[in-house]
């Protein structure tokens, strides 16, 4: 039986884990993470909603977070402000105890001023929804340029929401270097295209 000793992740990570009752990776977490933390590549995850990708792809991402480094280092784009927020908490709990790395989401529907204000604080993971990512960038409100890793979750349902050139604008802000982990329930035509377009090279999970 696998357990998250022997994945990889550092003791910061697994006494979160502990803490919140987490014994035994699933399917998605056992081949995901090992994966995320040994290659600094770009993946493609296919695993359904509430198969625990949050964990897949938000442990590996909080272990390549450079705590010295306050610049925004990762960004998580999820289709709907709940997933963003479900996201967010996940990954704070499993940050308890690395009290450097900040995390912050960001969605429509919410005061626009106060995320503009939090963001002039370093934040090194931010979550977002396509829509009011793009509203903080025209208002030269966030800086993509150092990011390191892109996550996009539910690719498929982002598409099917019609963000399709929503995520064409905000990747066009994002460093070429950068590495990108793609997390879908299916694979249609379009998010194939992202994968051609963006992506080099994916390792692929299913």
């Amino acid at each position: 039986m696998t357990s998250f000793e022997n994945l990889g992740l550092s003791q910061e990570l697994l006494r979160a884990l502990a803490d919140l009752g987490f014994e035994k990776p699933s399917a998605i977490q056992e081949q995901a993470i090992p994966q995320l933390i040994d290659n600094y590549r770009d993946f493609i995850g296919l695993a359904q909603t509430g198969t625990g990708k949050t964990a897949a792809f938000g442990l590996p991402l909080l272990e390549k977070i450079d705590p010295e480094d306050k610049s925004t280092q990762a960004l998580i784009l999820a289709p709907t402000r709940e997933l963003g927020q479900q996201i967010a908490e996940q990954l704070s709990l499993f940050s308890k105890y690395m009290p450097r790395v900040n995390v912050l989401s960001v969605y429509g529907g919410a005061n626009i001023s106060t995320q503009i204000k939090d963001l002039r604080k370093p934040q090194q993971v931010i979550i977002a929804t396509p829509g009011r990512l793009l509203d903080l960038i025209q208002r030269k409100a966030i800086k993509l340029h150092e990011i390191k890793m892109l996550v996009l979750d539910e690719a498929d349902e982002m598409l099917n929401m019609g963000f399709k050139e929503d995520l064409d604008q905000i990747l066009s802000h994002t460093p070429d270097e950068k590495i990108t982990w793609l997390f879908s329930a299916t694979m249609p035509k379009e998010i194939k295209k992202i994968v051609n377009t963006y992506m080099y090279q994916p390792i692929e999970v299913k």
